[in-house]
């Protein structure tokens, strides 16, 4: 669109004085030239167009991976709130067992059971 609008404009400053009118192997010089500038800008704004494009489609990508993560931390955060009360409530039977020994019998408890329950993927998306 603003090529041809800077072309209307040509005829005036193309030759000064009719007298000296330049050679036409210099018209023909200014018509390529002109060609080619029109070609590159008209590449340049393609390529503007295309990378706008791939923007917002990476844009709308991330939106989706974000709300999908989104919701991910939120099934994790109720699973993890679910599990600590099992936890809670199953700690005092545990406990209870030897309550004089308790670091003798619950850390190797806690390690070795708790961890093969709580690794079992209860919530599956």
């Amino acid at each position: 669109a603003m090529a041809q609008g800077s072309d209307s404009n040509d005829a005036s400053y193309k030759s000064p004085s009719p007298g000296s009118r330049p050679s036409s192997s210099d018209d023909v010089k200014k018509v390529m030239r002109r060609e080619k500038n029109r070609i590159a800008a008209q590449k340049s704004r393609m390529r503007q167009t295309q990378k706008a494009d791939s923007l917002h489609l990476e844009s709308e990508n991330l939106e989706k991976e974000n709300a999908a993560l989104r919701k991910e931390v939120k099934q994790l955060t109720e699973e993890a709130n679910y599990l600590s009360s099992v936890l809670s409530s199953h700690e005092p039977l545990c406990t209870g067992l030897a309550p004089q020994t308790p670091d003798l019998l619950y850390p190797p408890h806690q390690s070795s059971y708790h961890r093969q329950h709580i690794a079992v993927p209860h919530y599956q998306r």
